[in-house]
């Protein structure tokens, strides 16, 4: 793997740190002001459509520039609205602060999946945008962990002026490892816009909101879940975000190298589990062992699922894929937004914090027929076949009129 994979790997570990640690610091910011959990639930809400609205905007408004010094102006962005974060003075300033820095998320793992497979033969391309996810991943082992164990013992506004500090070193990885690659000719936004003709694309999309969003269902609310419910200490909620980062870390790297060889079955699979293992956290998080596992399972079949979904949409948008990839990591936000608020609906009426596990299992298992769906329209040939191996078109049969 080329080293410009680590460069991107290291932008993405800082991104997937300040996207995360903010569930391990909820009860902290919400105490600080004044506000109740599903309020400050809006934090994560708030930053995910930031990153669903940014993706394709700052794609758009990159169209024309070298894809290296867009990656560098995302990560700057990324800087400042972290920094706001770290100095708000109201709720409302760091809720800006967190879109601000929510702009930068979906271009820069838009833009830099397209780098990454750019880099490696085409029978590498899902695992060369897997390693690229890895920074996101061990950030959930390491930044998120430490980000939440300082902003509990120090202060949350501490952490995000770490998170601005390793925005900096991403953004000097990036200037310094990653290649002046030229943007294929011909290719303007009206042909970006155009993948999205493609009802594969769009049903990519759609799984890739709803199986993600099962995720976050659970894991947005796992503080006050783990703690209230469950019974452990809140310095606890640190070790158990160390084992969902384990698990995302372990499901990403699988699904990488599964997805490059039978990308269809790994969404079966992981998407099935997943439905499953959330809809029993329902019972698990009465126990603290069961919970435990639980969390690690919900972290590694969730993230198996990225880099299958992320190339299929790069697959099918063909040609001209960087505005699609980019809108794809909005999809994964876009879930995270809805399953946020629905998990906030649930907690608030009265259901307690267990339910949003129903939730996500119900969004997971949504994402399962979609699945399904979009393997018997691509056998019927309703939609293009996915490329070769060798990068080439594939043979296609006409659609059937009716």
């Amino acid at each position: 793997m080329p080293l410009a994979l680590l460069a991107l790997a290291i932008g993405a570990f800082g991104i997937g740190t300040t996207e995360f640690v903010i569930m391990g610091l909820l009860p902290e910011v919400a105490g600080d002001f004044g506000v109740s959990i599903p309020t400050a639930g809006l934090l994560v809400t708030g930053y995910a459509l930031g990153v669903v609205i940014g993706a394709p905007l700052m794609t758009a408004l990159g169209t024309r520039l070298p894809r290296k010094r867009m990656l560098m102006l995302l990560m700057g962005l990324f800087i400042v609205g972290n920094l706001v974060s770290a100095m708000a003075p109201v709720f409302a300033v760091m809720l800006i602060g967190r879109v601000v820095a929510s702009l930068a998320h979906g271009a820069f793992f838009g833009i830099g999946s397209v780098v990454a497979a750019e880099l490696v033969a085409p029978s590498k391309k899902a695992g060369a945008i897997a390693m690229m996810f890895t920074g996101l991943t061990v950030a959930n082992v390491v930044g998120v962990p430490l980000g939440t164990l300082v902003g509990q013992h120090v202060g949350w506004r501490v952490t995000f002026g770490i998170v601005a500090a390793l925005g900096v070193v991403g953004l000097a990885g990036i200037a310094k490892l990653v290649p002046e690659l030229p943007r294929p000719a011909g290719v303007h936004l009206r042909h970006e816009l155009a993948a999205f003709k493609n009802a594969q694309v769009l049903l990519a999309m759609a799984m890739t909101v709803l199986g993600f969003g099962g995720v976050f269902a659970a894991i947005t609310y796992i503080a006050p879940m783990m703690t209230r419910v469950t019974g452990f200490a809140d310095g606890s909620v640190t070790w158990l975000l160390v084992l969902f980062g384990l698990g995302m870390v372990g499901g990403n790297l699988v699904g990488g190298k599964f997805a490059d060889r039978a990308l269809m079955p790994m969404l079966y699979v992981s998407l099935s589990a997943l439905a499953a293992v959330l809809a029993l956290f329902t019972l698990t998080a009465h126990n603290k062992i069961a919970a435990a596992v639980t969390v690690a399972l919900i972290g590694a079949l969730g993230f198996a699922t990225v880099p299958p979904l992320q190339k299929r949409v790069l697959d099918q948008a063909h040609g001209a894929p960087t505005l699609a990839s980019a809108v794809n990591i909005g999809a994964f936000n876009l879930g995270n937004a809805l399953s946020a608020w629905l998990g906030g609906m649930v907690i608030a009426a009265g259901y307690g914090y267990t339910s949003t596990n129903w939730v996500g299992a119900v969004l997971a298992a949504a994402a399962l027929v979609l699945a399904f769906l979009s393997a018997v329209l691509e056998r019927r040939g309703n939609a293009p076949a996915a490329v070769t191996a060798d990068g080439s078109p594939g043979r296609r049969r006409e659609p059937v009129h009716h």
